[in-house]
């Protein structure tokens, strides 16, 4: 990686201290790390900082972002955990094995009304997956279910329009140049 991709990646750890792209009171659900460099591995962590209204979550439904390959999710205490796959419409290689399939959709679902979040806490979602070859902003939707309500935070900005002006903001995350073509890290 590039000592410039580097200093990119820092700025961008820089901003979300001081408020990422949402602001700093974003009441949406976000990831944790706003950028990283293409062709490596990734680390999202969703983090979920309010119920609806009132009301528990219950279930975080993540859609993986096409050209994001690979996700594996981190399981939670107290939560079931659903993984979606589907055929890929281009197969790529990895380890030598041609991948035909892959994950489209993870779901964490709380297994008791005890295991929900409550609205005045905070949790962390987790899932590793490796960015695809080209720089670019890739779009998280996330669907946040609670035991009365829903948050679907799935829009994505028209050209022109800023990410601060929506509603319920998809989770953004900036690709960068970086790792190059064929680079593979854990």
């Amino acid at each position: 990686m590039s000592q410039d991709t580097m200093k990119k990646i820092a700025a961008g750890a820089l901003l979300l201290g001081a408020g990422g792209l949402y602001g700093p009171a974003s009441a949406h659900v976000v990831l944790e790390y706003q950028v990283a460099p293409a062709s490596a591995s990734y680390k999202a962590t969703f983090k979920v900082g309010h119920g609806c209204g009132a009301s528990p979550t219950r279930q975080i439904a993540v859609d993986i972002p096409s050209g994001m390959r690979g996700a594996r999710p981190m399981p939670k205490p107290g939560w079931a955990l659903e993984v979606q796959r589907e055929k890929l419409a281009q197969p790529y290689t990895s380890h030598g094995r041609t991948i035909t399939e892959d994950v489209v959709r993870v779901t964490w679902t709380a297994k008791t009304p005890e295991d929900m979040l409550p609205h005045a806490h905070y949790d962390e979602f987790v899932l590793v997956a490796t960015t695809p070859e080209q720089a670019g902003t890739m779009y998280w939707p996330v669907r946040q279910t609670c035991a009365e309500g829903r948050n679907d935070w799935v829009e994505t900005p028209k050209p022109g329009q800023k990410i601060s002006d929506l509603k319920s903001p998809a989770a953004a995350l900036e690709i960068l140049p970086g790792a190059g073509a064929g680079a593979h890290n854990h």
